[in-house]
């Protein structure tokens, strides 16, 4: 698919909002990325494999020269039509306590993202965060985005950073972020609806998929097991409980030879702690409280089993490492493995990611899921800029 339609994807990671504007038609003439092992990732997929002609930077978007790409690019300002991005969001994240992260200077990459939108002049930009962008603690860095929006010609779609859930588009998973959608003064938005529909909801005939989806289907033995635990642990009647197991829908085994058909390897105390844990488990079922446990209530997540019955947990820089969340195997006595990581983030299976277990850990969860930012663009594609022609 291609399309005279051009773009260029800053704090691009491993190339999900990349994949995405490939994936919907857009060319993509340069990706941004600071990490060498996500920008390598982004390289061998969408350029090496897919054919590309994006130009890849590995380098601190504060050293890329803006004027020496557009030269190089042909570009002239005004021309492109979307700018893409999602600078690093732990300065904004709820992981983080009190006024933590409020002076971080990663904060300061959003304001230099606007450094290419005034340079560009796009017809469109759309940035990524976390939800915590919207905290009252960032709102001097927002207002301060939004005032150069404004200042340089561009119209916020609905005034603000919205919050949109990517299990509403197609995407296995529980996953909210803030996007702040912008077009240039001169760009009619009159047909625009935003943000798009969804296309999968609790009810109807498009449920949210489950994270069952990435998992190969378990043992007779296991599906019995899990509607057991339906019916004690959630309160599902017998009849409710059969209904929802034999209603999912199970992935397809992994390849034996697929680079991230890997796991973190534990210890025999932790491969003990989830043997104890119980299908559908949680921390506090597994029988190991820590001192730390005893007068705190909080991160019941960590060391759980991933629902198959649901959305899964959000991928964080720490999907594979069942101490940072509800990240373990739901039924097997380990934590998940990178390629189920990657495939709740809505990456194919022939996406391969450059570096090791920790660095491809983190590229999956910083990631933009593939099949949300389809949806985003796509939307952009047709309400906008097709109308704009």
């Amino acid at each position: 698919m291609s399309s005279n339609f051009t773009a260029i994807d800053l704090f691009s990671g491993a190339g999900g909002f990349s994949l995405a504007a490939h994936s919907v038609g857009f060319n993509l003439l340069a990706a941004i990325e600071f990490d060498v092992n996500a920008a390598n990732t982004c390289y061998q997929n969408l350029v090496q494999r897919l054919g590309a002609s994006t130009q890849v930077f590995a380098q601190d978007i504060n050293d890329v020269d803006i004027d020496g790409l557009m030269k190089y690019q042909g570009l002239k300002q005004g021309e492109l039509d979307l700018l893409l991005g999602g600078p690093p969001c732990q300065g904004f994240s709820s992981h983080r306590i009190k006024d933590a992260g409020k002076d971080d200077p990663r904060n300061a990459l959003l304001i230099r993202y606007f450094d290419f939108v005034e340079r560009l002049k796009p017809k469109v930009f759309l940035l990524e965060n976390v939800p915590g962008l919207l905290w009252q603690r960032h709102a001097d860095y927002l207002a301060k985005f939004l005032k150069l929006a404004e200042e340089h010609d561009y119209q916020v779609i609905t005034g603000a950073p919205l919050i949109i859930n990517a299990k509403d588009y197609g995407v296995p998973q529980n996953r909210k972020r803030a996007f702040i959608l912008a077009l240039r003064r001169d760009i009619s938005a009159e047909e625009l609806i935003w943000p798009p529909k969804a296309t999968h909801s609790q009810a109807g005939n498009n449920k949210w998929k489950t994270a069952s989806t990435v998992f190969e289907k378990p043992t007779v033995e296991v599906l019995d097991g899990f509607r057991k635990r339906l019916i004690k642990k959630f309160d599902f009647t017998q009849d409710a409980a059969h209904k929802c197991i034999d209603n999912l829908v199970w992935g397809k085994p992994l390849e034996a030879n697929d680079p991230c058909n890997v796991h973190m390897q534990h210890s025999e105390k932790m491969t003990s702690l989830f043997k104890e844990t119980p299908l559908l488990g949680s921390r506090d079922e597994s029988g190991r409280e820590l001192a730390c446990h005893k007068n705190y209530a909080g991160h019941k997540d960590v060391y759980g089993r991933i629902y198959p019955h649901l959305p899964s947990n959000t991928m964080t820089t720490g999907c594979n490492n069942p101490s940072k969340g509800r990240f373990v195997h739901p039924w097997l006595n380990h934590g998940t493995s990178l390629r189920h990581a990657a495939r709740l983030q809505t990456f194919p299976d022939d996406y391969f990611f450059e570096g090791g277990i920790m660095s491809i850990a983190k590229q999956i969860g910083n990631a933009v899921p593939v099949e949300l930012g389809k949806a985003l663009i796509n939307q952009i594609k047709i309400q906008v800029l097709d109308k704009n022609k």
